[in-house]
């Protein structure tokens, strides 16, 4: 009798527990699929390394919970060294061999037609950093931390508010799927603001000779020269050779990676103004009220001490996605991705990382799965990068996207031109 009272109570205690969260964690693995090495590192790796501090805090915070139950948290990467056969590769890895219940990937290149046949096979959830990745033949590939290129914008329009004597512009870019949706973006901004685009110049991703194209774009003496969203080395590259060759004027980019090295190899006073679109996180701004990072400050100084000299546009960017998929997660009280998304998108809005945003993109993407609102405009000041103002992108868009459509029109960006160039090549090769 005692035996089965004491069986009995150990039954009772072991639901008890699980009732409350309380039993042995399992765990809950996030693929993050990007290129590791190679030129594009900076856009990955700085991305893995804030998501693995958010892992760390989440799992010391017991986890999370899904359900009466709790799960710690483990991060899997595949380096795709922007390579199309290995994102392909590690999409089926992630999936059928780490039974990953979200992907977190750069995009562009990586996210091929192949790729996106396994996620739409798997319905695996999917975010990108890249907007133009959206289709809606890929229900479940979302953009929730940046609305790449859109919101370069911005920046073109705080610049021609500040300075309204600017009139020219040339620009350059790599011709890949982060350039070129790029260019057709700042064409529209440049039109918005009155700017003359002087010279513009696409160059292959195996260019190394970037003083013959500073020369192309500088022979018109343009007023701005834009660096379009080319990648940290040849940003790097592009303003030493600008510097070099004395140009006076004001510089636009999407990104200023390791902007300190920059000043370092030229001179404070080339670099002052700068304009680009990605803050430090010791920013005092961040600590605005409609802000819905969690410490950003103090993110910023771990990251900085973990991972020395290597913050970057995305260092934070990856770690919004997953903190916007934990909530959901929590709320939908499941893991599996197709219910994740519906809570994610529940409402129509979500808090992203500078305010609250709408759930946006059908005109432009052909589906609202890209989580849209305010975005920064920075500058370098006095050698550091600091926020000017938080701009309202769908502002922008309200007044001027016929302008917009029309230049993702005339570059065949479009989402629905893009399918169309992918039924083409899809009964090309059922043809063949």
């Amino acid at each position: 009798m005692a035996g089965r009272t004491k069986s009995s109570l150990a039954s009772a205690l072991s639901i008890a527990m699980a009732d409350h969260g309380l039993e042995s964690p399992t765990i809950l693995k996030v693929g993050f699929l990007a290129p590791l090495t190679g030129k594009l590192k900076s856009w990955a790796e700085p991305g893995l390394n804030g998501s693995l501090i958010w892992r760390d805090r989440v799992n010391a915070a017991g986890g999370i919970k899904v359900g009466m139950r709790r799960f710690m948290v483990d991060l899997v990467p595949f380096d795709t060294k922007f390579q199309p056969h290995l994102a392909l590769a590690g999409v089926k890895k992630l999936i059928n061999e780490d039974g990953v219940k979200l992907i977190l990937m750069v995009g562009g290149n990586d996210f091929t037609d192949q790729v996106r046949n396994v996620v739409n096979q798997h319905r695996m959830l999917v975010a990108t950093l890249l907007p133009s990745d959206l289709t809606p033949d890929a229900p479940t590939l979302i953009a929730p931390s940046e609305v790449h290129p859109i919101y370069n914008v911005t920046g073109v329009d705080w610049l021609h508010r500040q300075d309204p004597g600017l009139k020219t512009v040339a620009m350059c870019a790599q011709d890949d799927l982060h350039g070129l949706p790029s260019i057709a973006t700042y064409r529209a901004a440049f039109e918005v603001a009155g700017w003359n685009l002087v010279a513009e110049h696409l160059f292959p991703i195996e260019t190394t000779d970037f003083g013959a194209i500073v020369d192309k774009l500088m022979a018109n003496n343009p007023d701005v020269l834009c660096w379009d969203t080319v990648y940290e080395p040849f940003l790097h590259a592009l303003t030493k050779e600008a510097y070099k060759r004395g140009f006076k004027g004001r510089m636009i980019s999407c990104t200023c990676d390791n902007y300190r090295d920059l000043i370092a190899h030229t001179s404070p006073e080339f670099m002052e103004g700068f304009v680009f679109q990605f803050p430090d996180f010791d920013d005092p701004r961040l600590n605005d009220s409609q802000v819905n990072f969690a410490n950003p400050n103090e993110f910023y100084a771990e990251f900085c001490i973990r991972y020395p000299g290597t913050w970057s546009a995305v260092s934070w960017e990856y770690v919004s996605t997953l903190e916007l998929w934990k909530n959901a997660v929590q709320r939908a009280r499941t893991y599996e991705p197709f219910s994740v998304l519906a809570m994610m998108k529940f409402g129509g809005v979500g808090h992203h990382a500078f305010g609250e945003a709408v759930w946006w993109g059908r005109e432009l993407f052909g589906i609202d799965n890209a989580l849209v609102g305010d975005w920064p405009v920075v500058t370098i000041e006095a050698g550091r990068a600091r926020i000017q103002e938080f701009s309202s992108i769908v502002r922008w868009w309200s007044k001027h996207k016929a302008v917009l459509i029309r230049h993702m029109r005339d570059m065949k960006l479009m989402w629905d031109q893009r399918e169309e160039a992918h039924l083409a090549s899809t009964l090309a090769g059922e043809r063949t």
